[in-house]
């Protein structure tokens, strides 16, 4: 396949105007309100997120604070702030504040190896009452950052190189150590983990005919206009 069609594939699937990846994302944001209906009344915390996200939101919150590894672009609204840091550092963590809603948005599933993941999950619960942490399930039947199926269950050698060839990718992987970085730092989780990373929330599924596509850790806002949550 070459590479513009295999581009224009992975938008078909992923990223572009009414891919599956779209109408999955509105979804996920209609959800989120369903859950957070003061949601324009609050402040926000967003771990591993883009201030572009909330700009195309259809709900603006009061305040969002984004934190990432990647630097902010220019001219923000006075809405939204960043911060270049690691928020599994905890002086990073602890240097935050407060915020009414702690957000992150397939995040968990980069910041490292188990005890980032842990540490990423304490940030989640010191820095806001409630949280929205969403994460890809692991036993999804396609990979969704490489869109390839069986992907995440290869040995860590066969993904190192299928990954080298493999067109659908979001960028490029040139060298071997390059793709050896690619695929060491994705590790999926499943509801297990998720469920003992977070034992106080409801951990919600979202799902694609019928097959959990996605893993959602909420503590919602309480009272009549939130929608009843139940583990699943």
């Amino acid at each position: 396949m070459s590479v513009p069609h295999a581009r224009a594939l992975r938008n078909r699937l992923v990223e572009g105007p009414g891919s599956l990846g779209e109408r999955l994302r509105t979804a996920r944001w209609e959800r989120l309100a369903g859950f957070f209906p003061n949601l324009a009344g609050l402040s926000v915390v967003d771990l591993g997120g883009t201030p572009d996200m909330w700009q195309r939101a259809p709900v603006r919150p009061r305040h969002v604070h984004v934190v990432n590894l990647a630097p902010p672009p220019a001219g923000l609204p006075d809405w939204i702030t960043a911060q270049t840091a690691d928020v599994t550092e905890p002086a990073v963590a602890a240097g935050l504040g407060r915020y009414d809603l702690a957000f992150s948005n397939a995040t968990i599933e980069h910041v490292g190896g188990y005890r980032d993941r842990r540490r990423f999950a304490a940030a989640v619960e010191a820095l806001a009452p409630l949280h929205w942490v969403q994460t890809p399930y692991r036993y999804f039947p396609v990979e969704p950052h490489f869109v390839a199926p069986g992907f995440q269950f290869l040995p860590l050698a066969a993904r190192a190189r299928l990954v080298r060839r493999w067109p659908l990718t979001h960028s490029k992987v040139g060298s071997p150590q390059e793709a050896m970085d690619a695929v060491i730092g994705v590790e999926l989780l499943g509801r297990a983990e998720m469920r003992h990373l977070f034992p106080g929330s409801t951990l919600l599924s979202e799902r694609v005919l019928g097959v959990t596509k996605s893993l959602i850790a909420v503590r919602p806002e309480r009272g009549p206009a939130a929608p009843a949550a139940s583990r699943d």
